[in-house]
């Protein structure tokens, strides 16, 4: 069954996390203090894996499907989502080190 957004803002915490699930192994887990995160669970050369697409509100239903399609984008070109996501981490933390802002203010004239 797909989710609605009024679904999602009236999903209660409980003792334990749980999960809902939407379409196309798109998750939505509620955390006992009420915190709710983005998954997506898939499979990669045939076991089982999960990637966390990030946090509710701040990425809503419509955001969520759409990073869910990229990452089974990724999945299908035979690269692994969760990888290609810490390379993409990684390679836009190098490239801010390299502004000037950055830069030492010393000896720059």
């Amino acid at each position: 069954m797909a989710l609605t957004e009024l679904a999602i803002k009236n999903f209660k915490p409980k003792n334990k996390s749980y999960q809902v699930s939407d379409t196309g192994g798109l998750v939505l887990e509620v955390s006992p203090a009420g915190g709710k995160l983005w998954r997506w669970r898939y499979r990669y050369q045939g076991k089982a894996q999960i990637l966390a697409l990030g946090k509710y509100p701040a990425v809503s239903l419509s955001d969520a499907r759409k990073r869910r399609d990229e990452a089974r984008q990724v999945l299908e070109s035979g690269k692994h989502p969760t990888r290609e996501k810490k390379i993409q981490k990684l390679r836009k933390a190098h490239e801010g080190e390299n502004s000037f802002e950055k830069l030492p203010a010393a000896g720059w004239k």
